[in-house]
C-alpha cells in the first residue's frame, strides 16, 4: 500500500495529516509496490508542473492577446490622425507633393541652428546611421534642405507599393510606410 501527498493536493490513497516535504513524500509497505509509488508520485509531480506552467502560459497569453487587439485598435486611429495632419486636401492619400511640403515644413523646424542643414543631433532619431550616410552623398556629416527631400522621396517611394503616385492609411501602417512617418513625425 502507497501513499502520496503534494503541496497542491493528493494523489493515490493518502493517509489524513500526512506532511508535503520537499513537495511530496512517499509512504511505502515494502515491497514491490515501491518502486511503482515513487513512479507514479515522480509523474503526478511533473504533470502537476506541466498543468501549473500551463496556466501561467495562458494567462500571459491572454494579456498579451489583450494588449495586441488593443494596440490594434488603437493604430488605424493614430495612421488616420496623422494622415490628416499630412494631407491638407482631405483626400484620404498623401502624394508626395504634399510628403515634400510637411518635410520642407518639418526641415525648417529641425534646423534650429539656421545654418540650412540638418545633423544627426537635429534630426533626433529619425534617421539610423545607414541611411544616414546613404542620404548624406557630400559626405558632410550634414543634411541640406534638398538631401533631406531626397529621402522623403526614397521613403515616400518604397512606401508606395503600387506606385500610384499616393499612401493611404494602410500604406502608412507598413514597414516602409512607418519609417516615412518617423522622418516626417
Amino acid at each position: 500500500m502507497t501513499f502520496c501527498q503534494f503541496g497542491s493536493g493528493t494523489f493515490g490513497n493518502v493517509a489524513p495529516g500526512t506532511q508535503a516535504a520537499n513537495h511530496h513524500r512517499v509512504f511505502s509497505y515494502p515491497g514491490r509496490n515501491r518502486q511503482r509509488a515513487r513512479q507514479v508520485c515522480g509523474e503526478y509531480y511533473a504533470i502537476s508542473i506541466e498543468s501549473e506552467d500551463m496556466n501561467m502560459s495562458i494567462r500571459v497569453k491572454s494579456v498579451l492577446t489583450t494588449l495586441a487587439v488593443t494596440l490594434i485598435a488603437t493604430t488605424p486611429a493614430w495612421s488616420q490622425s496623422l494622415l490628416k495632419t499630412l494631407d491638407p486636401d482631405n483626400d484620404g492619400t498623401v502624394d508626395l507633393a504634399e510628403a515634400k511640403n510637411a518635410a520642407s515644413k518639418l526641415f525648417e523646424k529641425l534646423d534650429r541652428d539656421h545654418d540650412g542643414t540638418l545633423d544627426k543631433r537635429e534630426l533626433r532619431g529619425r534617421v539610423n546611421a545607414k541611411d544616414f550616410a546613404a542620404a548624406d552623398p557630400d559626405n558632410d556629416g550634414t543634411l541640406d534642405k534638398n538631401e533631406f527631400l531626397a529621402l522623403v522621396e526614397k521613403r515616400f517611394k518604397a512606401a508606395n507599393p503600387d506606385n500610384d503616385g499616393t499612401v493611404d492609411a494602410k500604406e502608412l501602417k507598413s514597414a516602409a510606410g512607418r519609417s516615412l512617418v518617423r522622418l516626417l513625425k
